[in-house]
């Protein structure tokens, strides 16, 4: 609708904002407004002609909550001191909240939502890492060349028993694809990190050309320097040798060199979101959760899904060592039950564990020429492999004789002489 009033003075009239300006005109000129015929001029009701001459204004803005202001008390809680969990990113905590309480929004959407609530932002601020200046050399690797080998060390996690534990997690990672495998573990020993490897070389369905790896003791002897070239550990060269790989050390105090497998090692802080959440063994699957969803996802670098870049890098990988080298390297875990004299079976030998445990169940790891045995995550003895059927250790002995035997008998001397009968039996079968 267009309209003009000329008298004397022109007033173009356009909306009905316009109309106050009318108003003031025709009472200047003490005349008197037609408000029907504006009214169907303009195709409106009276009444609504009648308001806005009266000086109503229509917000020009709606106030509109957004939908994350639902999830307003559950950030609050995450953030708040009280809870153990730690989110070193805005990413993690979006992510936290997309697989357990159904957010379903952009992450740059979620990110903007934070930094607008001073309360929220002020938790990033303050456990804000410090970023590096230095400026970092790009440059990719052809395929099927090279893998990245670090460990991401000593992370402190809560259980949801509230017991304490130092885990550490092992990512190889594909330099030209990026895909990565990942493996959480409480030791870092040498032959945990041989299985390792040779399981990520089963899953990659190949062997790359090179390793690149920092001076870990478990790989390197002495470390490379810019002044020497560094020994590499005589058995993990062995191992190399018998995978088909090259091991190039970095140089000391140069973790750029590394680039690929370092930048991504925050992603496992996303494991501090989870702080009191799971045990260990649920800890572990969702370590491979995570590196399964790494692999699903878009990588910026790269511009592609790593799960299917190895599609095509895989075909150029060196083909794998055979099954018996394969299986020489890899460590099974074995599930044992405790017997009524308070042992485990292993190869038809029997190994001793402290008292408590008739009945249980217990895992079982051989590396090192030594049987480890576990209660969930605690290491409960540990055995040289014998020869022999039956191997106690003393103090199991000692201890489980005391529970059926009046406090006065002398349990040391008559647990050595069982002992000593119990080995004259059974060392010549």
């Amino acid at each position: 609708m267009h309209m003009q009033i000329n008298i004397n003075t022109a007033i173009e009239i356009t909306s009905l904002l316009d109309l106050p300006k009318l108003k003031m005109l025709m009472e200047s000129l003490k005349m008197k407004i037609n408000k029907s015929k504006l009214a169907r001029d303009m195709g409106v009701d009276r009444r609504t002609i009648d308001k806005y001459l009266n000086g109503y204004e229509q917000k020009s803005t709606r106030e509109r909550s957004s939908k994350l202001d639902d999830f307003y008390e559950v950030i609050k809680l995450l953030l708040s001191e009280e809870s153990k969990q730690v989110f070193y990113y805005k990413r993690v905590l979006w992510q936290y909240l997309k697989d357990n309480h159904g957010l379903d929004c952009a992450q740059s959407s979620f990110r903007r939502y934070i930094s607008s609530k001073v309360e929220f932002q002020s938790y990033f601020d303050s456990g804000k890492r410090k970023s590096s200046n230095s400026e970092v050399i790009r440059f990719e690797t052809p395929p099927a060349e090279q893998a990245q080998l670090d460990w991401k060390e000593n992370i402190r996690y809560i259980t949801k028993d509230g017991e304490i534990l130092y885990v550490n997690v092992c990512v190889l990672l594909l330099a030209h694809s990026r895909f990565r495998t990942f493996h959480l573990a409480i030791s870092k020993s040498q032959s945990l990190l041989f299985s390792f490897l040779t399981e990520s070389f089963e899953a990659f369905e190949g062997v790359p050309k090179m390793i690149l790896t920092d001076n870990m003791k478990t790989v390197m002897d002495e470390p490379r320097t810019e002044y020497q070239k560094g020994t590499v550990n005589e058995r993990f060269y062995q191992f190399s040798k018998d995978m088909g790989f090259e091991v190039k050390p970095c140089i000391a105090g140069r973790p750029r060199t590394k680039a690929k497998v370092e930048a991504p090692m925050k992603l496992l802080d996303e494991i501090h979101a989870y702080q009191g959440k799971f045990d260990y063994e649920e800890l572990h699957q969702f370590v491979q959760k995570l590196c399964d969803r790494i692999n699903h996802s878009y990588h910026q670098g790269t511009g592609k899904i790593p799960i299917l870049a190895l599609q095509k890098e895989k075909n150029l990988l060196s083909p794998l060592p055979n099954e018996r080298i394969r299986d020489f390297y890899k460590i099974d875990r074995i599930q044992v039950k405790v017997n009524p004299s308070n042992m485990v079976p292993f190869k038809s030998n029997q190994y001793s564990v402290p008292p408590g445990y008739i009945g249980k169940t217990l895992s079982l790891q051989v590396y090192d020429n030594h049987i480890y045995i576990y209660y969930n995550t605690e290491l409960v003895v540990k055995h040289p492999i014998s020869q022999s059927k039956i191997n106690y250790k003393p103090e199991h002995y000692i201890e489980t004789l005391a529970r059926g035997l009046p406090s006065s008998t002398n349990i040391e001397d008559l647990a050595r002489k069982n002992l000593e009968a119990i080995n004259e039996v059974y060392k010549n079968e």
